[in-house]
Formats: C-alpha cells, sequence, structure tokens
C-alpha cells in the first residue's frame, strides 16, 4: 500500500513510477492485493486450520518455510520490475503450500471435510490465475493479466472467504450466542461458488452488463446467511460482531456490482466504477481479515478472546477506509487521485496500529503458560 500511494502520487504529478519496468503499476497493484497480500494471512490460517477441520497431520516446518520464502521473494522481485522471475518464484511457494494441504486433505479423518477441499479448490484456481498472468508476461497478451488478477479474485477469494465464513461464523456463534440453532446447509454454498465463476467467465466473455444475472442473487443469499446466522445476535460480543458486519460488506459489494451490470445492461449512463472492488476487497476481505486474524492470535496466545477497545476502534476504522475509497467512484470526484492516496495512508495507519497490536503476539510465549 506505500508504495502505491507514493506510485500515484509520483504519476499524478507528472512523473515515472516508482517502477518503470514489468508490470504497468495499476496492475501491479492488483497482484499485490489479490496475490501478494492476502495469500499469506490465508495459508498462515489454513495451515492451523485444515489439520485442525481434518484431524490430519500438521504442516511441516519445511513446507512452511518454503512457503514463506517463495512468496516473499517472488513479491520482492515484482517491486523492483523483475515480474517475470518473481511470478515464478511466488508460484513456487504457492505450489509448495497446495502440496502441503493437499497431503493434510488426503490423510485427514474427519468425516465431513467439503470446507477444507473447497478451499483447496479455490487456492488451485489463485495459482491458475497467477500462471495466466505469467503466460500473459511472457507472451505479451495484455489481456491475459488482468484476466489473471480478476481469477484470482472470483475463482480464488470470493470462493475461499465464502467458504471460511460458511464454516466459521456460525460455529463462533454457537459458541457465544445461546439457544443458537447452527445452520450450515451446504447447497447455497455450492450456488455461491457457481455464481462467483460464472462472474469470471462473464467477465473473460466481455459481457460485464450481464454479471447482474449472477451478482444479484449472490448478494440475496449473502443477505439470507447473515440473518440466519444471528446479525442482531451476533453484536452481543464485539470480536463476533466484527465477522458478521464483515460479511454484510460482501452483500453491499455484490449488489454494487449487480448494479453497475444491469445499468450498462439498460443503457443507463451510471456506474459504479471501482466501489464494488473495494467494497469487496477492503470492506469484505480487510474486515474479515482483521476479525478472524485478531481472534485466532488471541485464542493461540492463550489470551481471552475479546475485542477490547483499541481493536474495536481500529475495527470500525477500516469501515471508514472502504466508504472514503469508494467514494471518487460514486461521486466522480475530480480530485479522486489525492483522495485515493489519503485513503491509502489511513490504511497503512490501521494496519500499523493493529500490527503493532497483534504481531508480537506471534513471537511472544503463551500468556497462559502453555505451549505453542
Amino acid at each position: 500500500m506505500l508504495w502505491w500511494v507514493f506510485d500515484l502520487e509520483l504519476r499524478l504529478t507528472g512523473n515515472a513510477g516508482l517502477v518503470d519496468q514489468g508490470l504497468p503499476a495499476p496492475l501491479l497493484h492488483g497482484w499485490l492485493m489479490v496475490y501478494g497480500f492476502f495469500p499469506f494471512f490465508i495459508f498462515g490460517f489454513l495451515f492451523t486450520a485444515a489439520p485442525n477441520w481434518l484431524s490430519g497431520p500438521g504442516i511441516s516446518r519445511s513446507a512452511y518455510l518454503l512457503t514463506m520464502f517463495g512468496l516473499s521473494l517472488g513479491a520482492a522481485l515484482l517491486y523492483v520490475g523483475q515480474s517475470a522471475a518473481g511470478l515464478v518464484l511466488h508460484l513456487l511457494g504457492w505450489s509448495v503450500a497446495l502440496q502441503a494441504l493437499l497431503k493434510t486433505l488426503r490423510s485427514g479423518k474427519d468425516p465431513d471435510p467439503r470446507h477444507a477441499w473447497a478451499t483447496w479448490v479455490a487456492l488451485m484456481l489463485g495459482a491458475a490465475g497467477e500462471l495466466l498472468m505469467l503466460g500473459g508476461l511472457l507472451f505479451d497478451h495484455w489481456e491475459g493479466l488482468q484476466l489473471g488478477i480478476e481469477l484470482g479474485l472470483w475463482g480464488c477469494l470470493v470462493p475461499l472467504f465464502l467458504t471460511v465464513c460458511h464454516r466459521m461464523i456460525p460455529w463462533f456463534t454457537s459458541r457465544v450466542v445461546s439457544n443458537y440453532v447452527l445452520i450450515r446447509p451446504y447447497p447455497p454454498l455450492w450456488v455461491m461458488w457457481a455464481a462467483s465463476l460464472l462472474h469470471f467467465v462473464l467477465l473473460a466473455a466481455a459481457q460485464e452488463a450481464l454479471t447482474w444475472l449472477v451478482d444479484l442473487p449472490l448478494a440475496a443469499l449473502v443477505f439470507w446467511f447473515s440473518a440466519r446466522w444471528g446479525l442482531r445476535r451476533g453484536f452481543q460480543v464485539r470480536l463476533l460482531a466484527v465477522l458478521h458486519i464483515a460479511f454484510v460488506w460482501a452483500g453491499a459489494a455484490f449488489t454494487l456490482y449487480g448494479l453497475s451490470s444491469l445499468a450498462r445492461f439498460l443503457g443507463l449512463d451510471w456506474s459504479a466504477g471501482l466501489a464494488p472492488l473495494h467494497a469487496l476487497g477492503i470492506g469484505f476481505f480487510g474486515a474479515m481479515l482483521i476479525g478472524m486474524v485478531t481472534r485466532v492470535s488471541l485464542g493461540h496466545s492463550g489470551r481471552a478472546l475479546q475485542a477490547d477497545t483499541a481493536t474495536w476502534w481500529l475495527f470500525w476504522a477500516i469501515q471508514a477506509v472502504a466508504l472514503l475509497r469508494m467514494l471518487p467512484d460514486l461521486l466522480a470526484d475530480a480530485w479522486s487521485g489525492h483522495w485515493i492516496s489519503m485513503t491509502g495512508l489511513l490504511w497503512l495507519v490501521v494496519f500499523a496500529g493493529w500490527s503493532l497490536k497483534y504481531a508480537p503476539m506471534t513471537w511472544r510465549r503463551r500468556v497462559d503458560g502453555k505451549a505453542g
């Protein structure tokens, strides 16, 4: 995000960007957010969660290290303009993670492995998207670069986040809310998967005016799940409320996607621009990440599962970031470039504050004296 803010400001003032070779700046920003940011948290989460879900073997230390080095060095090379080499290294790290998770999947003893397998399939589609980007870069097929980002978004991140929410939000709620009935039907989840993949297919076929056919049903299912999972009752506990609120952002994002597509279909002179993308990426993914990783950090460090006042306000600050980033597209503000930069700086402030609070928990001993 810091790179994007500086690069954007340089270009707005007529100067060259920070990287003059490799991926164009907007595509590099897209890659960094879809492939270079969220996957670190995703693999870290699944390396712990998948063995627990499946009662399977844990992930080896070598798999952790090789995944981390591949993803990190690959991202570093992209920052300095060595895009092809960076994508190759990043894909190698991603492949190590897929193989490690596959071993756990095959050896798991839990009778219901569907959530774990779904996340693995989503990550496979993410690898396919990055491979598509590599092919586009090597063969000068620039449309392939954008399609690779779209596949990473609609084939990997959207289905994966929805799958994790499907498993974890009702389960977390059932641990807090009394007399709670755990509702977790699979058919609506597979419908959401299908809608997300069809959205990508329509984009690949240059049929953006038809994505509303899947976007609006997808939004309806998200709101249905939100209601059935007890959105209002979830506000009894802050750490649970953040998950429910973040999930509502998914419904809002899909609604905006649908309305923007429907306006194009009807020939109306209106577009939501990139507002739906940032409602999805900041509002849903970003806020859900804060909620999930906060809970995991507290639990695995032996602390009480409670969001203190600082965490609560940091969470609401990321809601403000999402809204502020959406405004230039919704209002067609002529000063939008500098507005975007300010939003990026606010993102940095929020995540810096959150990291200062929670990152040390990952290298300090558990406060309850247990191993880990």
